[in-house]
């Protein structure tokens, strides 16, 4: 047995990679898997409220912890289009801001949209993303 390293250059495996990318070959090993289900805090105290006007149900959400001086724990929600959405709430935020800490990648997802009159409740689901 050999100990050479061969290199295919007429395809395979470095070709696809060059061409796609490695997060485009990773994409179908990746499975999300459902943690906890909750809603979007803060829409009343959003400073671009448009935001609310183009969000649908099945929307990809981004997580990104935030430094905040009235929540240790604070976990801003991104729109695909990097809009400022709100907040995980502070009761269900604790565990998420440890996994995120602990370098765990979450996402979240709108599960459903009520309008009651100017208030606008988000219901989301919270995802643990896993390669």
């Amino acid at each position: 047995m050999s100990n050479e390293i061969i290199v295919n250059e007429g395809g395979g495996l470095i070709e696809a990679i060059r061409d796609k990318g490695v997060g485009e070959m990773l994409k179908p090993l990746i499975r999300e898997i459902h943690l906890f289900d909750s809603y979007v805090a803060g829409t009343t105290h959003l400073e671009d409220a448009s935001v609310l006007e183009e969000l649908k149900p099945d929307d990809r959400l981004t997580l990104l912890r935030e430094a905040n001086k009235f929540d240790e724990n604070a976990i801003l929600l991104f729109t695909e289009s990097k809009k400022k959405l709100g907040y995980v709430p502070e009761k269900d935020n604790v565990v998420f801001a440890r996994l995120m800490d602990a370098g765990k990648m979450l996402a979240a997802k709108v599960r459903k949209i009520e309008r009651k009159g100017s208030f606008c409740q988000i219901s989301i689901g919270i995802y643990l993303v896993d390669f």
